[in-house]
């Protein structure tokens, strides 16, 4: 089931759990998958962002979007694809249809019965 929640890093739990109110500052090192925090004294700690490498975290509208963004491109396609040609049906069908003098008859009578 798709729950498309924030995901949790594991690493700032980690970070706190060692070092509590002496972290000045933390920042996700996205590329290395670890957390590092600036700790009162200068020094610098980090700690990984998760807890096993083959773990499945939850799904988010960012890592649907870049699993499935092939599908997502190929409905909109056919959607538009088929979006014109119904407007190009309706509108061949209107461009046949609008010489006929019943055509223009009842398109012209309809206006006043609209209100």
């Amino acid at each position: 089931m798709l729950t498309l929640q924030r995901r949790q890093l594991v690493g700032h739990d980690i970070l706190l759990a060692r070092h509590g109110n002496h972290i000045c500052s933390m920042r996700v090192d996205h590329s290395n998958g670890r957390v590092i925090a600036l700790l009162d004294d200068g020094s610098v700690d980090s700690a990984p962002n998760l807890i096993a490498p083959g773990l499945r975290l939850p799904d988010t509208i960012q890592s649907v979007l870049r699993e499935d963004w092939k599908f997502f491109s190929a409905i909109s396609s056919a959607a538009i694809i088929f979006g014109g040609l119904l407007f190009g049906t309706c509108a061949a069908l209107a461009g046949t249809q609008a010489g006929s003098p019943e055509m223009v008859e009842m398109l012209t009578a309809y206006s006043a019965y609209a209100y």
